[in-house]
């Protein structure tokens, strides 16, 4: 039964250290195959997506490091895996050309965040390459001076 809630586009959650450690070349949407207590801890937002990774086998994408933390109160009659490797659905031809892309010297696949999409849970995923440290150093140095002008403009326009 799906809820208001989930019939609009909502995050169920980010992965904030993905824009910090990688730049992002392109974005993709892919499906996730879920139990139903995942659903469950989803709906509750017990997740963790910082420590996951997307791994390419045999044609397929599965998804390793999402943690979904269980409910007490799911069924009695499962044990859940928190760190289960689950399934991310694609097209054939999305996946082919990702496999091309990954083989490339530099790039992954990240997921980066969770949300609801017509009831379903969907998965947005990039190819990226990673940042070396003085790119790190970069984004915090362009982090704290937008926050400085802010911080300026805002003490600027109360007098």
């Amino acid at each position: 039964m799906a809820t208001k809630k989930d019939s609009k586009n909502t995050r169920i959650a980010d992965n904030k250290k993905a824009a910090y450690n990688y730049f992002f070349e392109e974005r993709f949407e892919a499906g996730i195959v879920l139990e139903g207590w995942e659903v469950k801890s989803l709906r509750e937002g017990k997740v963790q997506l910082t420590d996951g990774y997307v791994h390419i086998r045999n044609g397929e994408l599965f998804i390793i490091g999402l943690q979904i933390n269980p409910l007490h109160t799911a069924s009695t009659h499962v044990s859940p895996d928190k760190v289960r490797t689950k399934k991310l659905l694609m097209h054939k031809e999305e996946i082919r050309r990702l496999i091309g892309k990954t083989e490339q010297k530099g790039y992954t696949l990240v997921p980066l965040n969770l949300y609801w999409k017509s009831g379903r849970v969907k998965c947005e995923i990039a190819l990226a390459k990673g940042k070396a440290d003085h790119d790190k150093r970069d984004t915090i140095r362009d982090r704290e001076n937008k926050r400085e002008v802010e911080r300026a403009m805002k003490t600027r326009r109360s007098p």
